[in-house]
């Protein structure tokens, strides 16, 4: 008599597919539903100081800076964005076609308070810099601000 290996995923599977056949549609149904969640992704942040300013440099790589929603509230850096990026490739009998979609989101605590009207962003070669002025102890503390991002 021969020996069978047990495969415990395998086993689970075969029940699951036989007794729940929905739960195997479910990413084809909801996933494009749900960018937030299924496709979000975290860019890499450095906060640095330079003089009287607060700096950020954030990587959006593939992003139109369109579509990049920037703002500071409560001494937090809120960013958002969405990329989506199309190739094709067409060759002698071959034919390939892929589409990559993304959503980045990062809420970044500042060190200290910052001049939200006064900050500026500029979006190059997939980095998005942020400068925002310190507040000066005499300056008022201000509410939530969005900022405008230009592109170079």
């Amino acid at each position: 008599m021969a020996l069978v290996p047990y495969h415990s995923f395998r086993d689970i599977e075969q029940f699951l597919r036989e007794e729940w056949p929905e739960i195997w549609e479910w990413p084809e149904k909801w996933l494009p539903s749900l960018p937030h969640t299924a496709l979000m992704r975290t860019p890499r942040v450095d906060v640095y100081k330079e003089g009287g300013n607060i700096i950020a440099e954030i990587e959006l790589p593939g992003v139109d800076p369109k579509n990049i929603n920037l703002e500071v509230k409560d001494d937090r850096l809120q960013v958002e964005a969405k990329s989506e990026e199309k190739k094709e490739e067409k060759k002698k009998g071959y034919y390939k076609k892929e589409l990559s979609r993304g959503y980045y989101q990062r809420i970044i605590p500042l060190p200290v308070e910052v001049q939200s009207k006064k900050a500026t962003a500029v979006y190059k070669k997939g980095v998005l810099k942020v400068v925002m002025p310190e507040v000066k102890k005499a300056t008022k503390k201000e509410s939530g601000e969005k900022i405008k991002v230009k592109s170079e």
